[in-house]
């Protein structure tokens, strides 16, 4: 695919954008909907797609965690459905006013949410980015340009098929719904020079990805470089809860940003807590690797390295560090961390303030899995990424993160003098 046609299916973008800025939410919801149902009955279409995927994926040799990311199931697939469903029961951001202030000679000035634009998603792995993307996009009146990766593209090319007939049915343009056809890496260096077309860029995959494109994007980018997610044990804490939290954080998907990458443990808490959590991790085939102090409770153990304490394994390897209190605690994740998610786990009520407060990460949390850092946990339908920096937007990105605002003036005939 060259560039001119690359160009062209951006300006396609740029032209259908502006017609969703002004659907109507209930035609949006039935369209949402109607996707959805599209995507249960395209089954037959979709898992012979997908295992064309994963068989590629095994014989390039991916890791894993890239495998795991890569697969459609039944179950999968149903979950990608729920999701657009869900954001089609959220409320639509587009063309709410808010903050309104009479001003001396009478005029009201307030600000309406609008949509961006044309955003352009560039992703590795995860088909459900595709219809998640596709649900986030067009719910909040935009229209979105997806580019994901060579290891998925016969799954993200079904299912953008299948959510395109559907625009086309509802009436509405499907060139809102683009799929790049060609896993030829220049789209991607196209894509980032058209900042006449696109308004925002967001990356999601491995860091190397997301450093490029934010190296090479003439257009705003929404980064999330990787998850170095952190558990921190404080003395006194419910050693059960802690168990069950540390292992759904590190085991239940360790492939994911929101996995615990690092264990911190009050030292009052060790000698008791380490080996009961060494024995649980064993089940689950968790390498360990620990500081000087973890080694004295856990010697059979490895030693950890200054590169484990910033290490995003994405597998089932765990650090492990014995802090002396909350303050060690918080300064190595003030130091490690890469302001994805914190967790503390304590019954001491002022230590969990302490911690909200002083711990500033996109998503901090009391005695809860890190797992649940995730659009559609916290309610957000999906999540179009995560981001971790503070510009314009932290966090799990939803529909209100997909829109700005611009500012109304209503007057009666005043002039300025």
């Amino acid at each position: 695919m060259c560039n001119s046609e690359i160009r062209q299916l951006a300006l396609e973008a740029k032209k259908a954008a502006r017609v969703m800025a002004n659907v109507p939410q209930d035609i949006k919801n039935n369209l949402l909907n109607r996707m959805a149902e599209a995507l249960e009955a395209g089954m037959a279409e979709l898992l012979p797609a997908n295992e064309k995927d994963i068989i590629a994926g095994r014989e390039k040799g991916l890791s894993s965690a890239m495998l795991d990311r890569l697969v459609l199931s039944e179950k999968r697939v149903a979950d990608m459905a729920s999701c657009l469903r869900e954001v089609a029961t959220l409320p639509d951001p587009v063309g709410e006013i808010t903050g309104f202030k009479i001003r001396p000679n009478g005029i009201r000035v307030g600000r309406m949410r609008i949509p961006l634009g044309v955003i352009g998603i560039i992703y590795e792995s995860r088909p459900n980015v595709t219809s998640d993307a596709a649900a986030l996009c067009l719910k909040s009146g935009n229209a979105v340009i997806l580019r994901g990766g060579s290891e998925a593209i016969h799954s993200n090319t079904a299912i953008g098929t299948l959510l395109k007939k559907e625009l086309q049915a509802a009436g509405l343009p499907s060139e809102a719904l683009q799929v790049v056809p060609t896993t030829d890496r220049e789209a991607i260096s196209e894509l980032l020079k058209l900042e006449d077309c696109i308004d925002l860029i967001i990356p999601r995959g491995g860091e190397g990805l997301i450093r490029y494109v934010t190296q090479n994007s003439t257009i705003p980018v929404i980064k999330h470089y990787k998850g170095v997610c952190h558990t921190y044990v404080d003395a006194g804490a419910d050693f059960a809860m802690a168990e069950d939290i540390c292992i759904n954080a590190k085991v239940q998907r360790p492939g994911v940003c929101n996995a615990m990458e690092t264990l911190l443990v009050h030292q009052d808490a060790a000698a008791a807590f380490l080996p009961r959590m060494a024995a649980a991790f064993a089940q689950h085939n968790v390498e360990l690797r620990g500081c000087e102090q973890t080694r004295r409770v856990l010697p059979q153990i490895k030693a950890a390295t200054e590169e484990d304490w910033g290490a995003e394994y994405l597998d089932l390897i765990l650090a492990v560090k014995v802090v002396a209190n909350m303050d060690e605690a918080i300064e190595h994740i003030q130091t490690y961390g890469s302001d994805h998610t914190e967790v503390i786990v304590t019954r001491d009520y002022f230590n969990a303030q302490r911690f909200l407060r002083e711990v500033n990460s996109s998503v901090v949390m009391v005695n809860a899995s890190s797992r649940f850092s995730d659009g559609n946990q916290m309610g957000l339908g999906a999540e179009i990424g995560i981001s971790t920096t503070k510009l314009h937007s932290f966090g799990p990105m939803g529909l209100e993160d997909l829109t700005t605002r611009k500012f109304v003036i209503l007057g009666e005939g005043q002039i300025r003098t």
